[in-house]
């Protein structure tokens, strides 16, 4: 069947780089899956990371699409890591309703280490510090922050962590990232792929959600709850199981598919999906953007900026480069210390 010719919930409808909401509702379940081909390798591609930097940034892009694109109104969301590990920073900022940027700072010295140590999980790649989930409506709004302490906890668990601090609402989390060679014309190419999948429990009864003061004796065998929050539904004990037979392999593939994905997951039990949202490379950075920057700085500060004559600023997210005469800011610039506007 020709890709123009394809229904909603078909295999292969959304395709990459979109984001498929989904329900369950004989589990009273929701959640939101993707797939991330095309604009994954446009964005790693470009700054061309270290393996294991690049497949860290994957995993954060994927997680910080499944949540952003769940935003309501116009606005963003922004995924930050502040750690003393190899990878000391990740920043990955969605706006509404489709724009993604990312990018990593790490020390070569101890990315080099860990390499040759052979220990490159994302736990010990990012080590200890927090990771900061911000919600940002834009001018006239206030700003909405969760915090979350990294200390060996993988991607996935942050953000399990997140939603339970923040929201009380039981959240299971799935991410992948493959480097997967496909044929091209001129032989194998090789290409950044990355899925993710989020389930939350959201019951008419609320407080279905979390009941702490029963036991936890319905868990399946094998059920991990270290932080004492198992939720004794039998709803959501499903949903968990099931979601956790989740391999990385298909969650990436791209011969299974978002709809594929569902379905095996949850054709048992119905599961109905709704339009994907397609999300892409695509930087905020302009030349009057970082002008109104630079204007903010001050006399002094102008001065240290400059080099060979000009002023020369990259994009950190893209890469862009811009170019400025000093003179441009003379009239601007202060005297004394102006902080630079965000």
């Amino acid at each position: 069947m020709a890709e123009a010719e394809r229904a909603l919930g078909e295999f292969g409808y959304a395709g990459d780089d979109a984001v498929v909401p989904f329900n369950v509702e004989a589990l009273e379940a929701r959640g939101r899956a993707v797939q991330l081909g095309p604009m994954l390798d446009q964005i790693l591609g470009r700054h061309d990371y270290p393996e294991p930097v690049a497949r860290l940034l994957a995993e954060m892009i994927a997680l910080t699409v499944l949540l952003g694109t769940s935003l309501k109104f116009d606005g963003k969301f922004i995924a930050q890591t502040q750690t003393d590990g190899p990878v000391d920073l990740l920043v990955v900022d969605f706006a509404t309703p489709s724009s993604v940027r990312a990018y990593a700072r790490f020390d070569d010295a101890k990315l080099d280490a860990a390499i040759s140590a052979g220990v490159t999980n994302s736990e010990a790649l990012l080590g200890k510090g927090v990771m900061a989930l911000t919600v940002d409506q834009g001018a006239y709004t206030q700003r909405y922050q969760g915090v979350v302490e990294l200390n060996g906890t993988s991607m996935e668990g942050v953000a399990e962590a997140y939603f339970r601090q923040s929201e009380q609402i039981p959240t299971a989390v799935k991410l992948a990232v493959a480097k997967i060679a496909r044929r091209g014309e001129n032989g194998f190419v090789e290409g950044w792929r990355a899925g993710g999948l989020i389930a939350q429990f959201l019951p008419e009864a609320p407080e279905r959600m979390r009941l702490p003061d029963l036991p936890g004796g319905d868990a399946p065998e094998g059920f991990d709850d270290p932080e004492g929050s198992f939720e004794p539904d039998d709803a959501w004990v499903e949903v968990r199981a099931l979601v956790d037979t989740i391999t990385a392999s298909e969650l990436s593939d791209p011969d299974v598919g978002v709809e594929r994905l569902l379905f095996r997951l949850f054709h048992e039990r119905g599961v109905r999906v709704f339009p994907a949202k397609p999300v892409a490379d695509d930087c905020s950075c302009t030349r009057e953007r970082i002008r109104d920057v630079l204007s903010n700085f001050s006399q002094e500060e102008i001065g240290e900026s400059v080099e060979d004559g000009k002023i020369a600023v990259t994009c950190e997210f893209c890469g862009e480069g811009y170019e400025f005469d000093p003179a441009e800011f003379e009239a601007d610039a202060t005297s004394g210390d102006a902080p630079a506007s965000k």
